[in-house]
């Protein structure tokens, strides 16, 4: 269900940037966004969305902007983890070239959106603080929690550097 959402979703997406008024691209992306957000009542959540609150409610981010800029780098950050999740989620990416984040940040580069935390009023001086709340309270993920990625991850997202999987 989640690999159907995905594909979806990045089907429709670029199509609804080019022409906002598609039916059949909205009617795609609505179809994604269903199969996604089931999928969210069934499934733990690790890393992402620990960020995410983490930043969006220590730092007064954007929900929506906030989710779309950590999700590769949080993606990338499980990747040595979950090696055939990550296949099988590349294959959902039309230009992944057999690379998942790679698709991704293809994907995000498409939708012209802003991947910088700098670019919603977070501070560079924040980056440490957010990595301590961040690994402060032990939650699941694939991959332990160890702060020096941790850090590193939120660093590049607050640069709104590509995610890849070298954390």
């Amino acid at each position: 269900m989640a690999l159907e959402g995905t594909r979806a979703l990045a089907a429709a997406l670029p199509e609804i940037v080019d022409d906002p008024s598609s039916h059949s691209a909205r009617s795609l992306a609505l179809y994604g966004a269903w199969l996604c957000g089931t999928c969210l009542g069934s499934v733990g959540m690790s890393i992402h969305h620990k960020l995410c609150h983490t930043l969006g409610g220590s730092f007064n981010l954007p929900h929506a902007e906030t989710h779309t800029a950590v999700l590769p780098h949080a993606i990338s950050y499980n990747a040595p983890r979950i090696p055939e999740a990550m296949k099988k989620l590349a294959d959902v990416f039309p230009e992944s070239n057999g690379d998942a984040i790679h698709g991704l940040n293809v994907l995000l580069s498409k939708l012209k959106v802003k991947t910088g935390l700098k670019d919603w009023g977070m501070k560079e001086e924040d980056i440490d603080k957010a990595a301590d709340i961040a690994v402060g309270n032990p939650y699941w993920n694939p991959r332990e929690i160890e702060r020096t990625p941790i850090r590193e991850l939120i660093r590049r997202v607050w640069a709104g550097e590509p995610a890849r999987a070298d954390l």
